[in-house]
């Protein structure tokens, strides 16, 4: 006599082993992003000085040292504390996500924005004045653009990355989808 459960068990096996190596993927890319981020920082903190741009390839790019207190282009200044809250809550959803990723494409899309995420949280917790107050170090600078940093380099990485795999149809299970019926046999369901 046949069990039904054993059949359907084994036959999730493989898939579980798929999910649990594309977790490992996203913790390990954003490991590296936060490792090379907080790196970078330190190093800036170190060499650099407030208000003295360094030219490293003339004008194009400079190493320019600014403290942000706020989000993205220095938005939201007086907002530190709701940014680290969001940016905690914006961990949670990736790791419980990635939990069940099928695809290799959004395992590293969502560890470059978690790692993003990870590297500004970091700066926010530890830096001056103070836990979930701290301000991010940017240090990179291109003509007509505001100074960001590798988690900032990560975050917009990822999210060219995801529009890439939407455009291409790659769904988070690593299904493809066609915009039509005719990929599942004509069943909606």
């Amino acid at each position: 006599m046949a069990y039904p459960h054993r059949v359907s068990s084994g036959s999730l096996a493989p898939q579980r082993a798929r999910n649990q190596r594309l977790l490992w993927v996203t913790l390990c890319v954003a490991a590296v992003v936060v490792v090379i981020d907080q790196i970078t920082k330190v190093l800036a903190v170190a060499y650099l000085v407030e208000g003295r741009p360094v030219e490293v390839l003339g004008p194009v790019l400079r190493l320019n040292l600014v403290r942000n207190p706020g989000a993205a282009f220095s938005m939201g200044t007086s907002f530190t504390v709701i940014l680290s809250l969001l940016a905690v809550g914006v961990a949670v959803v990736i790791i419980r996500t990635a939990r069940t990723l099928g695809s290799l494409g959004w395992a590293v899309a969502l560890g470059g924005l978690l790692g993003g995420a990870l590297g500004n949280l970091t700066d926010r917790m530890v830096r001056e004045p103070g836990l979930f107050r701290g301000h991010v170090v940017d240090y990179l600078q291109l003509p007509n653009w505001p100074v960001f940093n590798v988690a900032d380099m990560a975050i917009v990485g990822s999210a060219i990355l995801m529009g890439y795999l939407t455009l291409r149809g790659v769904g988070l299970s690593g299904a493809r989808s066609t915009g039509t019926s005719e990929s599942t046999g004509g069943n909606v369901a």
